[in-house]
């Protein structure tokens, strides 16, 4: 668990961390440099979880070994399932990171809403519904491993 106050926004208490794969993990369904050994430093503080459509159908082959649950879901209906997703692991305790139109719901209903613009963009829905913005995943991934920074980003 993750437990930081940022003054003006909150008590963040995370457990989980729910992530969208391609644009955000991956480029072109192919893991991003970084990504495995970050997620593995975390995992020992947050259950981590992927939900994705895996458009290039290699999610399961490319997070293979690493500590997360993935979750494929179908094409058809994304921003609804992921909300559902955070939702049932309640919203209150989720750190979601994505960078999608099918991202915003669960980026405005998690605890903390990260919003990526990397190689393949950021949706401007995503951006309007995540509480902070990074340019890279490892980045936002180490706001989490050292919640400080959080404190010194989004307080008011």
């Amino acid at each position: 668990m993750i437990s930081i106050d940022i003054p003006g926004f909150g008590q963040l208490e995370l457990a989980h961390l729910v992530l969208d794969s391609n644009g955000t993990l991956a480029l072109d369904g192919r893991l991003l440099p970084g990504v495995a050994e970050a997620l593995s430093d975390l995992a020992p503080c947050l259950r981590i979880h992927v939900i994705t459509a895996d458009t290039f159908e290699i999610a399961r082959a490319q997070l293979a070994g690493l500590p997360i649950e993935l979750t494929i879901t179908p094409v058809d209906g994304q921003a609804n399932a992921k909300l559902q997703f955070v939702s049932a692991l309640g919203a209150h305790t989720v750190v979601a990171i994505g960078n999608g139109r099918n991202d915003h719901k669960m980026l405005g209903a998690a605890a903390l809403g990260i919003a990526l613009i990397q190689r393949e963009g950021g949706a401007t829905e995503a951006l309007a519904s995540a509480d902070l913005a990074s340019t890279s995943v490892l980045d936002a991934l180490e706001l989490l491993r050292n919640p400080k920074r959080l404190v010194a980003t989004h307080r008011s």
